[in-house]
Protein backbone atom coordinates (compact mmCIF):
# COMPACT_ATOMS: atom_id res chain seq x y z
CA UNK A 1 0.00 0.00 0.00
CA UNK A 2 1.80 3.10 -1.24
CA UNK A 3 1.29 6.76 -0.52
CA UNK A 4 -0.97 8.28 -3.18
CA UNK A 5 -0.07 11.97 -2.85
CA UNK A 6 0.94 13.69 -6.07
CA UNK A 7 3.05 16.84 -6.66
CA UNK A 8 -0.16 18.74 -7.41
CA UNK A 9 -0.98 19.27 -3.76
CA UNK A 10 -4.11 21.35 -4.24
CA UNK A 11 -7.46 20.33 -5.63
CA UNK A 12 -8.87 22.60 -8.33
CA UNK A 13 -12.32 22.31 -6.75
CA UNK A 14 -14.80 19.89 -5.24
CA UNK A 15 -15.57 17.07 -7.66
CA UNK A 16 -16.85 13.53 -7.39
CA UNK A 17 -17.00 10.57 -9.74
CA UNK A 18 -19.54 7.76 -9.54
CA UNK A 19 -19.24 4.04 -10.21
CA UNK A 20 -21.34 0.94 -9.64
CA UNK A 21 -20.15 -2.61 -9.08
CA UNK A 22 -21.88 -5.57 -10.68
CA UNK A 23 -23.38 -6.55 -7.29
CA UNK A 24 -25.10 -3.16 -7.00
CA UNK A 25 -22.72 -1.30 -4.67
CA UNK A 26 -22.63 2.40 -5.53
CA UNK A 27 -19.20 4.03 -5.23
CA UNK A 28 -18.39 7.75 -5.10
CA UNK A 29 -14.79 8.99 -5.19
CA UNK A 30 -13.61 12.55 -4.52
CA UNK A 31 -9.91 13.25 -5.00
CA UNK A 32 -8.31 15.95 -2.83
CA UNK A 33 -4.55 16.09 -2.21
CA UNK A 34 -4.56 19.01 0.22
CA UNK A 35 -3.57 16.79 3.17
CA UNK A 36 -2.32 13.17 3.24
CA UNK A 37 -5.53 11.73 4.73
CA UNK A 38 -8.62 10.07 3.32
CA UNK A 39 -12.08 9.21 4.59
CA UNK A 40 -13.99 6.02 3.89
CA UNK A 41 -17.74 6.29 4.50
CA UNK A 42 -20.37 3.60 4.02
CA UNK A 43 -24.10 4.35 4.27
CA UNK A 44 -26.68 1.58 4.41
CA UNK A 45 -30.23 2.53 3.49
CA UNK A 46 -31.68 1.34 6.79
CA UNK A 47 -32.65 3.18 9.95
CA UNK A 48 -35.30 3.16 12.61
CA UNK A 49 -38.02 3.98 10.04
CA UNK A 50 -37.52 0.47 8.60
CA UNK A 51 -38.25 -1.23 11.94
CA UNK A 52 -41.55 -2.82 12.86
CA UNK A 53 -43.53 -2.52 16.06
CA UNK A 54 -42.09 -4.73 18.79
CA UNK A 55 -38.57 -4.62 17.35
CA UNK A 56 -37.63 -0.97 17.74
CA UNK A 57 -33.95 -0.24 18.28
CA UNK A 58 -32.84 -3.11 16.04
CA UNK A 59 -31.07 -0.85 13.52
CA UNK A 60 -29.02 0.77 16.27
CA UNK A 61 -28.35 -2.56 17.99
CA UNK A 62 -27.09 -3.96 14.72
CA UNK A 63 -24.77 -0.99 14.24
CA UNK A 64 -23.07 -2.07 17.48
CA UNK A 65 -22.94 -5.69 16.33
CA UNK A 66 -21.04 -4.61 13.22
CA UNK A 67 -18.08 -3.82 15.48
CA UNK A 68 -18.07 -7.25 17.15
CA UNK A 69 -16.02 -9.12 14.58
CA UNK A 70 -16.39 -10.76 11.18
CA UNK A 71 -14.84 -13.74 9.41
CA UNK A 72 -11.29 -12.37 9.28
CA UNK A 73 -11.45 -9.83 12.12
CA UNK A 74 -12.21 -11.18 15.56
CA UNK A 75 -13.69 -9.35 18.53
CA UNK A 76 -12.63 -5.74 18.81
CA UNK A 77 -10.22 -6.09 15.88
CA UNK A 78 -11.86 -3.45 13.68
CA UNK A 79 -11.14 -0.71 16.23
CA UNK A 80 -7.67 -2.07 17.00
CA UNK A 81 -6.56 -2.22 13.36
CA UNK A 82 -7.85 1.25 12.42
CA UNK A 83 -6.54 2.97 15.52
CA UNK A 84 -3.24 1.09 15.28
CA UNK A 85 -2.84 2.49 11.75
CA UNK A 86 -3.36 6.04 13.02
CA UNK A 87 -7.00 6.32 11.99
CA UNK A 88 -10.31 7.06 13.70
CA UNK A 89 -13.70 5.42 13.22
CA UNK A 90 -17.27 5.14 14.40
CA UNK A 91 -20.81 4.46 13.27
CA UNK A 92 -24.17 6.14 13.84
CA UNK A 93 -27.83 5.30 13.38
CA UNK A 94 -30.63 7.71 12.54
CA UNK A 95 -34.23 7.45 11.37
CA UNK A 96 -33.19 7.02 7.74
CA UNK A 97 -29.77 5.37 7.55
CA UNK A 98 -26.92 3.61 9.34
CA UNK A 99 -23.39 4.74 8.54
CA UNK A 100 -19.85 3.58 9.25
CA UNK A 101 -16.75 5.69 8.69
CA UNK A 102 -12.99 5.74 9.02
CA UNK A 103 -10.57 8.64 8.59
CA UNK A 104 -7.15 7.23 7.72
CA UNK A 105 -3.64 8.27 6.75
CA UNK A 106 -3.77 8.15 2.96
CA UNK A 107 -1.51 5.10 2.69
CA UNK A 108 -3.90 3.10 4.91
CA UNK A 109 -7.07 3.46 2.81
CA UNK A 110 -6.82 -0.12 1.58
CA UNK A 111 -7.03 -1.37 5.17
CA UNK A 112 -10.27 0.52 5.81
CA UNK A 113 -11.80 -0.80 2.58
CA UNK A 114 -10.83 -4.38 3.43
CA UNK A 115 -12.33 -4.06 6.91
CA UNK A 116 -15.64 -2.67 5.64
CA UNK A 117 -15.87 -5.33 2.95
CA UNK A 118 -15.09 -8.13 5.38
CA UNK A 119 -17.98 -7.29 7.67
CA UNK A 120 -20.38 -6.56 4.82
CA UNK A 121 -19.62 -9.94 3.31
CA UNK A 122 -19.06 -12.15 6.34
CA UNK A 123 -20.56 -10.74 9.52
CA UNK A 124 -23.03 -13.61 9.84
CA UNK A 125 -20.21 -16.09 10.27
CA UNK A 126 -19.14 -14.33 13.48
CA UNK A 127 -22.52 -13.21 14.86
CA UNK A 128 -23.48 -15.35 17.85
CA UNK A 129 -25.62 -15.17 20.97
CA UNK A 130 -22.74 -13.95 23.14
CA UNK A 131 -22.11 -10.95 20.86
CA UNK A 132 -25.82 -10.16 20.74
CA UNK A 133 -26.25 -10.30 24.52
CA UNK A 134 -23.12 -8.23 25.08
CA UNK A 135 -24.13 -5.43 22.72
CA UNK A 136 -27.75 -5.50 23.85
CA UNK A 137 -26.48 -4.64 27.34
CA UNK A 138 -24.25 -1.89 25.90
CA UNK A 139 -27.17 -0.28 24.07
CA UNK A 140 -29.43 -0.53 27.12
CA UNK A 141 -26.76 1.17 29.18
CA UNK A 142 -26.42 3.86 26.50
CA UNK A 143 -30.14 4.46 26.78
CA UNK A 144 -29.86 4.86 30.55
CA UNK A 145 -26.91 7.24 30.32
CA UNK A 146 -28.12 9.44 27.48
CA UNK A 147 -31.90 9.28 27.79
CA UNK A 148 -33.44 7.86 30.95
CA UNK A 149 -31.11 9.22 33.63
CA UNK A 150 -30.32 12.76 32.45
CA UNK A 151 -32.44 15.91 32.72
CA UNK A 152 -34.80 16.30 29.76
CA UNK A 153 -33.25 13.10 28.33
CA UNK A 154 -36.47 11.66 26.95
CA UNK A 155 -37.70 14.96 25.50
CA UNK A 156 -36.90 14.11 21.90
CA UNK A 157 -38.47 10.67 22.23
CA UNK A 158 -41.63 12.16 23.73
CA UNK A 159 -41.96 14.91 21.14
CA UNK A 160 -41.37 12.54 18.25
CA UNK A 161 -44.15 10.30 19.52
CA UNK A 162 -46.44 13.33 19.74
CA UNK A 163 -45.50 14.75 16.33
CA UNK A 164 -45.86 11.50 14.37
CA UNK A 165 -48.99 9.39 14.95
CA UNK A 166 -48.91 5.88 16.36
CA UNK A 167 -47.96 3.43 13.61
CA UNK A 168 -46.03 6.02 11.62
CA UNK A 169 -42.49 4.86 10.73
CA UNK A 170 -40.99 7.90 12.50
CA UNK A 171 -43.12 7.56 15.65
CA UNK A 172 -40.21 5.98 17.56
CA UNK A 173 -36.59 7.10 17.79
CA UNK A 174 -33.47 5.06 16.88
CA UNK A 175 -32.55 4.20 20.48
CA UNK A 176 -35.57 1.87 20.82
CA UNK A 177 -37.31 0.70 23.96
CA UNK A 178 -35.92 -1.50 26.72
CA UNK A 179 -38.66 -4.08 26.15
CA UNK A 180 -37.97 -4.32 22.42
CA UNK A 181 -34.22 -4.58 22.98
CA UNK A 182 -34.83 -7.46 25.40
CA UNK A 183 -37.10 -9.15 22.85
CA UNK A 184 -34.59 -9.08 19.99
CA UNK A 185 -33.42 -12.61 19.17
CA UNK A 186 -30.34 -13.87 17.37
CA UNK A 187 -32.52 -14.82 14.41
CA UNK A 188 -33.98 -11.27 14.37
CA UNK A 189 -30.45 -9.90 14.06
CA UNK A 190 -29.47 -12.37 11.35
CA UNK A 191 -32.62 -11.66 9.35
CA UNK A 192 -31.99 -7.94 9.70
CA UNK A 193 -28.50 -8.33 8.25
CA UNK A 194 -29.67 -10.52 5.37
CA UNK A 195 -32.39 -8.01 4.51
CA UNK A 196 -30.54 -4.70 4.70
CA UNK A 197 -26.76 -5.23 4.63
CA UNK A 198 -26.52 -5.94 0.92
CA UNK A 199 -24.20 -4.24 -1.59
CA UNK A 200 -27.16 -2.89 -3.52
CA UNK A 201 -28.50 -1.21 -0.37
CA UNK A 202 -25.30 0.72 0.31
CA UNK A 203 -23.24 3.65 -0.93
CA UNK A 204 -19.47 3.78 -0.38
CA UNK A 205 -17.57 7.05 -0.63
CA UNK A 206 -13.82 7.58 -0.45
CA UNK A 207 -12.63 11.19 -0.20
CA UNK A 208 -9.18 12.68 0.13
CA UNK A 209 -5.62 11.99 -0.92
CA UNK A 210 -6.35 9.00 -3.15
CA UNK A 211 -5.47 7.61 -6.53
CA UNK A 212 -8.97 7.02 -7.92
CA UNK A 213 -7.94 4.22 -10.27
CA UNK A 214 -6.10 2.32 -7.54
CA UNK A 215 -8.90 2.95 -5.02
CA UNK A 216 -11.51 1.64 -7.41
CA UNK A 217 -9.37 -1.46 -8.04
CA UNK A 218 -9.23 -2.13 -4.28
CA UNK A 219 -13.00 -1.66 -3.99
CA UNK A 220 -13.59 -4.11 -6.82
CA UNK A 221 -11.14 -6.57 -5.24
CA UNK A 222 -12.70 -6.55 -1.78
CA UNK A 223 -16.37 -5.72 -2.38
CA UNK A 224 -16.87 -7.14 -5.87
CA UNK A 225 -17.07 -10.76 -4.73
CA UNK A 226 -19.85 -10.09 -2.17
CA UNK A 227 -23.03 -11.65 -3.59
CA UNK A 228 -25.89 -9.38 -4.56
CA UNK A 229 -29.24 -9.93 -2.93
CA UNK A 230 -32.40 -7.89 -2.95
CA UNK A 231 -34.97 -8.82 -0.36
CA UNK A 232 -35.55 -5.41 1.21
CA UNK A 233 -39.20 -4.41 1.55
CA UNK A 234 -40.20 -0.91 0.57
CA UNK A 235 -40.17 1.42 3.59
CA UNK A 236 -43.57 2.36 4.92
CA UNK A 237 -45.04 5.62 3.67
CA UNK A 238 -43.96 8.52 5.89
CA UNK A 239 -46.03 11.22 4.22
CA UNK A 240 -48.39 13.32 6.34
CA UNK A 241 -50.51 16.43 5.84
CA UNK A 242 -48.46 19.62 5.79
CA UNK A 243 -50.09 20.87 8.99
CA UNK A 244 -50.99 18.77 12.03
CA UNK A 245 -54.40 20.42 12.27
CA UNK A 246 -54.23 21.00 15.99
CA UNK A 247 -51.86 21.24 18.91
CA UNK A 248 -50.94 18.22 21.02
CA UNK A 249 -49.48 18.83 24.48
CA UNK A 250 -47.88 16.83 27.25
CA UNK A 251 -46.84 18.00 30.72
CA UNK A 252 -43.92 16.16 32.30
CA UNK A 253 -43.21 16.49 36.02
CA UNK A 254 -39.63 15.40 36.67
CA UNK A 255 -36.62 16.33 38.77
CA UNK A 256 -35.18 18.74 36.20
CA UNK A 257 -33.22 21.94 36.91
CA UNK A 258 -35.78 24.38 35.53
CA UNK A 259 -39.05 24.72 33.73
CA UNK A 260 -38.77 24.08 30.01
CA UNK A 261 -40.93 24.68 26.97
CA UNK A 262 -40.22 22.49 23.95
CA UNK A 263 -42.17 22.15 20.74
CA UNK A 264 -41.89 20.31 17.43
CA UNK A 265 -43.33 21.92 14.30
CA UNK A 266 -44.05 19.92 11.14
CA UNK A 267 -41.88 21.35 8.33
CA UNK A 268 -41.12 20.54 4.66
CA UNK A 269 -39.09 17.47 3.76
CA UNK A 270 -35.34 17.63 3.32
CA UNK A 271 -34.06 18.04 -0.22
CA UNK A 272 -36.69 20.62 -1.15
CA UNK A 273 -36.44 24.37 -1.68
CA UNK A 274 -39.07 24.81 1.04
CA UNK A 275 -36.89 22.77 3.36
CA UNK A 276 -33.98 25.16 2.82
CA UNK A 277 -36.33 28.11 3.40
CA UNK A 278 -37.45 26.53 6.68
CA UNK A 279 -33.82 26.11 7.74
CA UNK A 280 -33.22 29.81 7.13
CA UNK A 281 -36.38 30.74 9.05
CA UNK A 282 -35.31 28.75 12.10
CA UNK A 283 -31.80 30.22 11.88
CA UNK A 284 -33.20 33.76 12.01
CA UNK A 285 -35.61 32.88 14.80
CA UNK A 286 -33.46 30.68 17.01
CA UNK A 287 -30.04 29.97 15.54
CA UNK A 288 -27.61 31.44 18.04
CA UNK A 289 -27.18 34.49 20.26
CA UNK A 290 -28.16 36.95 17.52
CA UNK A 291 -31.49 35.25 16.83
CA UNK A 292 -34.87 36.81 17.51
CA UNK A 293 -35.92 34.40 20.25
CA UNK A 294 -32.61 34.70 22.10
CA UNK A 295 -32.77 38.49 21.92
CA UNK A 296 -36.39 38.56 23.08
CA UNK A 297 -36.43 35.88 25.80
CA UNK A 298 -32.87 35.84 27.12
CA UNK A 299 -31.61 39.38 26.60
CA UNK A 300 -34.70 41.58 26.71
CA UNK A 301 -37.31 39.83 28.84
CA UNK A 302 -34.82 37.76 30.85
CA UNK A 303 -37.52 35.12 31.07
CA UNK A 304 -35.27 32.34 29.78
CA UNK A 305 -31.67 31.19 30.17
CA UNK A 306 -31.59 29.53 26.75
CA UNK A 307 -33.80 29.79 23.68
CA UNK A 308 -33.12 28.05 20.39
CA UNK A 309 -34.68 26.61 17.26
CA UNK A 310 -33.13 23.68 15.37
CA UNK A 311 -34.10 21.64 12.32
CA UNK A 312 -34.23 17.87 12.16
CA UNK A 313 -34.01 17.30 8.41
CA UNK A 314 -35.90 14.22 7.20
CA UNK A 315 -36.29 13.01 3.62
CA UNK A 316 -38.96 10.34 4.06
CA UNK A 317 -41.33 12.31 6.28
CA UNK A 318 -41.97 15.93 7.25
CA UNK A 319 -38.95 17.47 8.97
CA UNK A 320 -39.26 18.80 12.51
CA UNK A 321 -38.54 22.31 13.72
CA UNK A 322 -37.41 21.91 17.30
CA UNK A 323 -38.03 24.75 19.78
CA UNK A 324 -36.19 24.54 23.10
CA UNK A 325 -36.52 27.15 25.85
CA UNK A 326 -35.28 26.78 29.44
CA UNK A 327 -37.02 29.20 31.78
CA UNK A 328 -35.42 31.59 34.25
CA UNK A 329 -36.20 31.00 37.92
CA UNK A 330 -39.76 31.88 38.87
CA UNK A 331 -40.97 32.56 35.33
CA UNK A 332 -44.22 30.92 34.24
CA UNK A 333 -44.08 29.06 30.94
CA UNK A 334 -47.34 30.65 29.82
CA UNK A 335 -45.55 34.01 29.58
CA UNK A 336 -42.72 32.45 27.55
CA UNK A 337 -45.15 30.69 25.23
CA UNK A 338 -47.06 33.93 24.62
CA UNK A 339 -43.81 35.71 23.75
CA UNK A 340 -42.77 32.90 21.38
CA UNK A 341 -46.12 33.00 19.60
CA UNK A 342 -45.88 36.78 19.32
CA UNK A 343 -42.43 36.56 17.71
CA UNK A 344 -43.52 33.80 15.31
CA UNK A 345 -46.61 35.75 14.26
CA UNK A 346 -44.55 38.90 13.66
CA UNK A 347 -42.06 36.95 11.59
CA UNK A 348 -44.86 35.31 9.58
CA UNK A 349 -46.27 38.76 8.79
CA UNK A 350 -43.06 40.66 8.10
CA UNK A 351 -40.43 38.05 7.24
CA UNK A 352 -36.72 38.51 7.85
CA UNK A 353 -34.99 41.85 7.47
CA UNK A 354 -32.29 42.09 4.78
CA UNK A 355 -29.66 42.02 7.54
CA UNK A 356 -31.18 38.90 9.14
CA UNK A 357 -31.42 37.19 5.77
CA UNK A 358 -27.78 37.93 4.97
CA UNK A 359 -26.64 36.75 8.39
CA UNK A 360 -28.68 33.52 8.25
CA UNK A 361 -27.47 32.63 4.77
CA UNK A 362 -23.88 33.36 5.78
CA UNK A 363 -24.30 31.14 8.85
CA UNK A 364 -25.67 28.21 6.86
CA UNK A 365 -23.09 28.76 4.13
CA UNK A 366 -20.30 28.58 6.69
CA UNK A 367 -21.73 25.39 8.20
CA UNK A 368 -21.98 23.77 4.77
CA UNK A 369 -18.49 24.81 3.72
CA UNK A 370 -17.08 23.58 7.04
CA UNK A 371 -18.63 20.19 6.32
CA UNK A 372 -17.37 20.01 2.75
CA UNK A 373 -13.90 21.24 3.70
CA UNK A 374 -13.07 18.09 5.70
CA UNK A 375 -12.63 14.73 4.01
CA UNK A 376 -14.92 12.96 6.48
CA UNK A 377 -17.61 15.65 6.25
CA UNK A 378 -17.58 15.57 2.45
CA UNK A 379 -17.65 11.78 2.38
CA UNK A 380 -20.69 11.79 4.66
CA UNK A 381 -22.56 14.40 2.61
CA UNK A 382 -21.86 12.57 -0.66
CA UNK A 383 -23.29 9.42 0.91
CA UNK A 384 -26.30 11.29 2.26
CA UNK A 385 -27.31 12.80 -1.06
CA UNK A 386 -26.71 9.50 -2.87
CA UNK A 387 -28.78 7.42 -0.44
CA UNK A 388 -31.61 9.83 0.31
CA UNK A 389 -31.90 11.72 -3.00
CA UNK A 390 -30.21 9.50 -5.55
CA UNK A 391 -27.53 11.98 -6.60
CA UNK A 392 -24.28 12.56 -4.67
CA UNK A 393 -23.45 15.58 -6.86
CA UNK A 394 -26.21 17.52 -5.08
CA UNK A 395 -23.91 17.74 -2.05
CA UNK A 396 -21.52 19.94 -4.01
CA UNK A 397 -24.21 22.47 -4.96
CA UNK A 398 -26.12 22.66 -1.67
CA UNK A 399 -24.61 26.02 -0.74
CA UNK A 400 -25.83 27.63 -3.95
CA UNK A 401 -29.36 26.38 -3.29
CA UNK A 402 -29.42 27.89 0.20
CA UNK A 403 -28.12 31.22 -1.10
CA UNK A 404 -30.78 31.36 -3.82
CA UNK A 405 -33.72 31.25 -1.38
CA UNK A 406 -35.55 34.58 -1.10
CA UNK A 407 -36.77 36.41 1.99
CA UNK A 408 -40.35 36.01 0.79
CA UNK A 409 -39.93 32.24 0.60
CA UNK A 410 -38.63 32.26 4.16
CA UNK A 411 -41.57 34.34 5.37
CA UNK A 412 -44.06 32.17 3.50
CA UNK A 413 -42.87 28.87 4.97
CA UNK A 414 -42.94 30.39 8.45
CA UNK A 415 -46.47 31.67 7.94
CA UNK A 416 -47.65 28.30 6.65
CA UNK A 417 -45.93 26.06 9.20
CA UNK A 418 -44.82 27.86 12.39
CA UNK A 419 -48.36 28.02 13.78
CA UNK A 420 -49.95 26.86 17.05
CA UNK A 421 -52.11 24.33 15.16
CA UNK A 422 -49.00 22.68 13.70
CA UNK A 423 -47.01 21.70 16.74
CA UNK A 424 -46.54 19.19 19.50
CA UNK A 425 -45.70 20.82 22.83
CA UNK A 426 -43.78 19.41 25.77
CA UNK A 427 -43.82 21.24 29.09
CA UNK A 428 -41.41 20.36 31.90
CA UNK A 429 -42.34 21.21 35.47
CA UNK A 430 -39.65 20.49 38.11
CA UNK A 431 -40.71 18.29 41.00
CA UNK A 432 -37.80 19.36 43.20
CA UNK A 433 -38.31 23.10 42.86
CA UNK A 434 -37.29 25.53 40.10
CA UNK A 435 -33.55 25.91 40.64
CA UNK A 436 -32.44 27.80 37.52
CA UNK A 437 -31.45 31.44 37.78
CA UNK A 438 -31.71 34.12 35.12
CA UNK A 439 -27.94 34.57 35.11
CA UNK A 440 -27.03 30.89 34.86
CA UNK A 441 -26.88 30.75 31.07
CA UNK A 442 -26.17 27.01 31.13
CA UNK A 443 -27.95 24.62 28.84
CA UNK A 444 -28.79 21.31 30.44
CA UNK A 445 -27.79 17.92 29.10
CA UNK A 446 -30.15 16.02 26.86
CA UNK A 447 -30.99 15.40 23.24
CA UNK A 448 -32.50 18.84 22.79
CA UNK A 449 -30.04 21.65 23.24
CA UNK A 450 -30.39 25.13 21.79
CA UNK A 451 -30.19 24.87 18.04
CA UNK A 452 -29.48 22.44 15.25
CA UNK A 453 -26.25 21.13 16.82
CA UNK A 454 -28.22 19.32 19.51
CA UNK A 455 -30.61 17.79 17.00
CA UNK A 456 -27.63 15.91 15.57
CA UNK A 457 -27.18 14.17 18.92
CA UNK A 458 -30.21 12.00 18.22
CA UNK A 459 -27.96 9.90 16.02
CA UNK A 460 -26.93 7.08 18.33
CA UNK A 461 -23.26 6.19 18.08
CA UNK A 462 -21.38 2.95 18.51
Amino acid sequence: MGHTATPEAHSSGLTATEHRLANGLRVVLSEDHLTPVAAVCLWYDVGSRHEVKGRTGLAHLFEHLMFQGSASVKGNGHFELVQGAGGSLNGTTSFERTNYFETMPAHQVELALWLEADRMGSLLTALDQESLDNQRDVVKNERRQRYDNVPYGTAFERLTALAYPDGHPYHHTPIGSMADLDAASLEDARAFFRTYYAPGNAVLTVVGDIDPEQTLAWIEKYFGSIPAHDGKPEPRDGSLPEVMGGETRQVVEEDVPSRALMAAYRLPEDGTRQGDAADLALTVLGGGDSSRLHNRLVRRDRSAVTAGFGLLRLAGAPSLGWLDVKASSGVELSAIEAAVDEELARFAAEGPTPEEMERAQAQLEREWLDRLATVNGRADELCRFAVLFGDPQLALTAVQRVLSVTAEEVRAVAAARLRPDNRAVLVYEPTGGDRAGAGDGEDEAGPAGSGAEAIEQEESEA
